[in-house]
């Protein structure tokens, strides 16, 4: 498998070994939009694809619940840190289950490492790549890092650096390389109780070297994989990378992997311009969590997403398209004798190309909905017969591990009333008495049901 890296922007075989991978998690302040999903989406398609091909992981999530944003949410409710993250943080956990993402095997918290990343900035401190400034926050040197700027690409010479550009924010501008702040101190008017007691005083860690202390904590010093969004880049993952490296003198990660931003409409997702989705939303709205992670995953990761509410119904579509396929595959009965399993075998073999291939996940789906062509070309022609058909569903249930969210799950029997209804008003068709049919279907709808035509004759399909 070959995966681009974004530090050395070129395509790197991984090698077969267990992989070290570290992906960023949320800031648990809200609840996570669309875009930090399309993020998350991406890496549970790494990650299962990885499983697909037989590379054992090991992964972690942080959740950064000490920032900026969280201290000025828990002072705002009048309440603690932990009371005020958790909510999103069981809402985070929540989100994953509803779009099929794999748990990672560590979520660590900041708040639980606060005495190993008191220690990593002593440790900075002693070996000068950090210093204490005159507000009392200790900030990294990045002057003390020569290689400073490698995984964004960018020339220190050509920007403004230095103490006298320090920041303290967690986030900056890209424009802006500049000391960092490690530990950041405390301001009672801006940070109330929330601190925490440390050489350098009171204060609480910058966002940047949690990340650092977390990773090398579970993982180790070097990392196989780190992912997260394109705007982790600069400055968070730069940072990552100064820290980390000055810290255990051994290079950081090998490779670096980031998908593209995600845009609503053609525009930046924001509320103001009323195209700030959570999953939630788009839940309300009546779509599914396999939908959406359809619509997250059917795009190469490293593209911008045109996230609209056209391409959710694409996407239905694209899945009843399946799910059609699949009961048709479950109805069929006979004895056809035709080989499938060398359609069924070019089609693994596209769809593991594709996605050991940087992940082409629209070429690997394209490599399935070529297979469904194919075989519901042989079943108009009756040579597929019940036990070539389950060749092929047993084949769809493999693939399924990596896509997670085909509708293989075979539905459950409709009351007997709506069966009744459904049968009733096929024969109304057929003796063209529309206003009887029309009436049937409002009944099978009021009972919570879809009529849907397929080869077969309609099917019902319970309403989500």
């Amino acid at each position: 498998m070959q995966l681009y890296n974004t530090l050395t922007r070129e395509k790197e075989k991984i090698e077969q070994k267990p992989l070290k991978i570290y992906t960023c998690g949320p800031t648990v302040y809200n609840f996570a939009h669309i875009g930090n999903l399309r993020t998350y989406a991406f890496e549970d398609l790494l990650i299962r694809t990885l499983h697909f091909l037989n590379f054992p992981t090991e992964r972690v999530m942080n959740l950064t619940d000490v920032d900026d944003k969280t201290i000025k949410g828990a002072l705002e409710n009048k309440c603690t840190l932990n009371e005020y993250t958790q909510p999103y943080i069981e809402a985070f956990f929540g989100d994953l289950k509803t779009l099929g993402i794999l748990p990672a095997d560590h979520f660590p918290r900041a708040t639980d490492y606060i005495a190993g990343i008191i220690a990593a900035i002593e440790k900075l401190l002693s070996s000068g790549h950090a210093y204490v400034g005159q507000d009392g926050s200790v900030y990294f040197s990045i002057r003390t890092f020569p290689s400073y700027g490698k995984l964004s690409h960018l020339k220190l010479d050509e920007l403004q650096v230095g103490a006298s550009a320090r920041v303290i924010t967690d986030e900056y501008d890209k424009e802006n390389a500049s000391d960092f702040v490690l530990w950041k101190k405390c301001d009672i008017e801006r940070d109330g109780p929330i601190f925490w007691e440390s050489p350098f005083g009171r204060g609480r860690p910058g966002w940047h070297i949690e990340c650092s202390v977390m990773a090398m904590k579970l993982l180790g010093p070097t990392l196989d994989i780190h992912c997260g969004g394109v705007d982790n880049i600069f400055p968070h993952h730069e940072n990552e990378i100064a820290q980390s490296e000055s810290l255990s003198g051994k290079p950081f990660v090998k490779i670096w992997l980031h998908s593209e931003y995600l845009i609503v409409d053609g525009k930046k997702m924001s509320k103001s311009l009323g195209n700030f989705y959570t999953l939630r939303d788009l839940l309300e709205k009546g779509y599914s969590g396999d939908e959406v992670r359809f619509l997250l995953i059917n795009s190469h990761y490293r593209q911008r997403l045109n996230f609209t509410m056209e391409g959710l119904v694409g996407a239905r579509a694209a899945l009843q398209r399946f799910g059609a396929f699949f009961v048709r595959l479950r109805t069929l009965d006979g004895e056809g004798d035709f080989a499938v399993d060398p359609l069924i075998g070019q089609a693994r073999a596209r769809f593991t190309a594709a996605l050991s291939d940087d992940l082409n996940a629209p070429l690997a789906i394209g490599a399935l909905f070529e297979l469904v062509r194919q075989i519901n070309a042989l079943c108009d022609e009756r040579k597929i017969g019940a036990a070539q058909a389950k060749a092929v569903l047993d084949f769809f249930v493999e693939i399924n591990k990596v896509l997670f969210c085909l509708p293989l799950q075979e539905e459950k029997a409709a009351p007997a009333d709506v069966v009744k209804a459904a049968k009733e008003r096929e024969e109304a068709r057929l003796a063209k008495n529309w206003q009887l049919a029309d009436s049937l279907r409002d009944f099978i709808r009021e009972k919570g049901y879809e009529l849907e035509d397929t080869p077969n004759g309609a099917r019902l399909i319970e309403r989500k």
